[in-house]
Formats: C-alpha cells, sequence, structure tokens
C-alpha cells in the first residue's frame, strides 16, 4: 500500500523542531514544493523563520538512495565557503518522528531558473547568469576536502569505475523493460573506463541551472540545491552533465537548448562554457571528454529508470511526471551512444 507523501505530519515535527532551531514553537502550514522527484520537499511557514524540510520518501527504498542525511552533511561543511549553500539546522533519523529520515534548513527566497535557456531574461542578462554557473560549479570542484571534513565523504579508487558499478547494479535493481540501447551503452562505458588521473574532489551529482537560487535582481547564485547525488570523485563528470542536459531539446521537457541560436539568445557555446571553467580551475583543456558526457546520459538514463520504478510501485512523489521522465531512458541510452560515438 502507498503512502501519500504530498502529507507531512506538522504537529510530530513542530514538536521535534522545538530546541532545535530558534524561535520555531509551531508550524503554522507545509506546502510541498512540485519538484523533488526524489525527496519530498515542503516549506515551513513557523513562528519563527521559514524553514523547508527535506524528507526521504515513505515505502521500500533502493540501498544508498535518497540519502538525506548525505545531503545535511555536505551542505553543513560547506558554509562559509565560496559554495552558497542554504544553512543548515538539524536531521533527524528517528522514523518514529514522521516515518522517515528529513533535515531542515533556511528557506532562500531567490530566483530559480527551469530552463537554461532563460526565456524570461533579456539575451544580455542571460550570459552573466551563465557564467555565475560556471564559477559556482568551479568553485564546488576546488573546495578542500580535507579542511571541509569530507575527505571520507566518497571512496578512494577510480571514480567512474565505482560509478559505472553502481548505476548498473540500481539500474538492474529497478529495470522494467529490455532496452538494447542501455545494454550497448552499458557495455562500452566498462570497456572504455579511462586511467584514473589523481583528480579528487566534491563533486555535486546532479548539477543543473534549476538546483539553484539566484538573487532577485543581481546574476549570483544564493544556494546549490539537491545534494542527494554528491560525493567525492572526479570533477569532470558535473561538467559533463551540464553539456548533456544542453543538448536535449529546448522546453520545459528537454530543458535543453537543441536547435537555439546561442549566440543570438546571448547564450555560451559548450566550448566556451568548457573554457571558462578550465580557466577558473588552471586546466589546459580536457581530453577525451566524450566519455565524460557518455557516461552522464548513462546515469541520467538509470535515474530515470529508479524514477518510474517508484511510480509503478506508487512511492513517487509526482507519479504522472515520474512515469513520463521514466518514458525517457531509451533516449538517453541513444545519447550516451552517441557521444561515444558508438
Amino acid at each position: 500500500m502507498s503512502q501519500d507523501v504530498t502529507q507531512l505530519d506538522t504537529a510530530a515535527v513542530a514538536t521535534w523542531l522545538r530546541g532545535r532551531v530558534p524561535g520555531v514553537s509551531e508550524i503554522r502550514s507545509a506546502t510541498k514544493f512540485p519538484g523533488g522527484q526524489s525527496n519530498p520537499t515542503f516549506r515551513l511557514e513557523t513562528d519563527g523563520p521559514q524553514l523547508v524540510l527535506r524528507r526521504k520518501p515513505p515505502g521500500k527504498l533502493l540501498k544508498s538512495a535518497h540519502a538525506v542525511d548525505r545531503e545535511f552533511r555536505v551542505q553543513s561543511a560547506l558554509a562559509n565557503s565560496d559554495v552558497p549553500v542554504s544553512r543548515m539546522y538539524a536531521l533527524c533519523q528517528d522514523p518514529e518522528v514522521i516515518g522517515s529520515d528529513f533535515y531542515v534548513m533556511d528557506y532562500v527566497p531567490g530566483r530559480n531558473f527551469n530552463l537554461p535557456t532563460l526565456p524570461d531574461q533579456s539575451p544580455g542578462e542571460r550570459g552573466p547568469i551563465l557564467d555565475e554557473m560556471n564559477r559556482v560549479l568551479a568553485a564546488i570542484h576546488d573546495v578542500d576536502i580535507e579542511a571541509a571534513g569530507l575527505s571520507d565523504y566518497g571512496p578512494e579508487g577510480n571514480y567512474y569505475r565505482r560509478q559505472i558499478d553502481r548505476w548498473t547494479k540500481q539500474y538492474r535493481n529497478s529495470q522494467t523493460d529490455e532496452i538494447p540501447e542501455m545494454e550497448a551503452l552499458m557495455t562500452w562505458l566498462d570497456e572504455n573506463i579511462p586511467a584514473d588521473d589523481g583528480q579528487r574532489g566534491l563533486v555535486h551529482g546532479d548539477f543543473r541551472i534549476d538546483n539553484m537560487l539566484f538573487h532577485a535582481t543581481e546574476p549570483r547564485c544564493l544556494a546549490v540545491l539537491d545534494w542527494e547525488l554528491s560525493t567525492i570523485g572526479h570533477p569532470y563528470a558535473d561538467l559533463a552533465a551540464v553539456i548533456m542536459q544542453w543538448s536535449m531539446p529546448a522546453g520545459p521537457e528537454g530543458r535543453g537548448m537543441a536547435g537555439i541560436d546561442r549566440a543570438a539568445e546571448g547564450l555560451p557555446s559548450d566550448e566556451d562554457f568548457i573554457a571558462a571553467y578550465c580557466a577558473r580551475r588552471n586546466l589546459p583543456g580536457i581530453d577525451n571528454f566524450g566519455f565524460y558526457v557518455a557516461f552522464t546520459f548513462f546515469r541520467m538514463a538509470g535515474i530515470l529508470q529508479g524514477v518510474k520504478k517508484r511510480a509503478l510501485e506508487g512511492n513517487a512523489s509526482n507519479p504522472e511526471r515520474a512515469l513520463r521522465v521514466g518514458g525517457y531512458v531509451p533516449r538517453y541510452a541513444r545519447g550516451g551512444l552517441t557521444a561515444a560515438g558508438a
């Protein structure tokens, strides 16, 4: 039997928050954000500060998925760094409170851009916003993981070997259909993993424009959101994920830039975005970039397959949308094969 992920026991949460968040004794309302397929997220109006609660969904979950404890840890570690994040207050891992783990953080008022084409902005405004996105990405990858206390936030060893093994297993655990393109992509990736080049740092794992909050009038990021897939790994995966997303169709479903005259619209080319990133991190360039893009297509296909499986089991945050995006798995697998040149 599925549980209603749109509801929250505000009385139980309010009792738990007392003494943990200064000035809070009651919750006046809880409104679920429409996004967040993986972890249901709520805006809390209290008698003190406005808060955001992010929880694991109810029901049977894949092992290591929906790691709100990791989200809480990494954002806490990034306080006062060059990476903008919300203020973390408290993490609850007591299932007796609302039935699943959750954490509470400050509500950050700001602009959220759903599409990388920034249709509501003028051509002159778009470039600075995406350059700020580039700056924040480089800042994430330049975090001193030792100083931040994150050196054990991900295993040692070849990040791509580990991730391909992990997402292959996750895909098998949530597989609902036989998809030949996905089988071919997994085989190609398994046979073409680059040698470990020694780069080991913080990676976000789902870095997109819609996972950022910006100042109301300035091209300045106030908070990076949705750290569920973050780990210690190889930074090119995040960069390649941006380029992968931009290759998708423009519009609310694809959320890409395919077919857009970027120069006319004030949007950077892939090459310019990569060059700006390399300049910020003092890199001479990136060899074999097609592998990294193919990898990000594969991982996104694995994520969407999990979304589809949860929808079929009745545990999706937004069931109708989950089933729709879950149907994109073959498209992403084909995109990975194209990036790979396979």
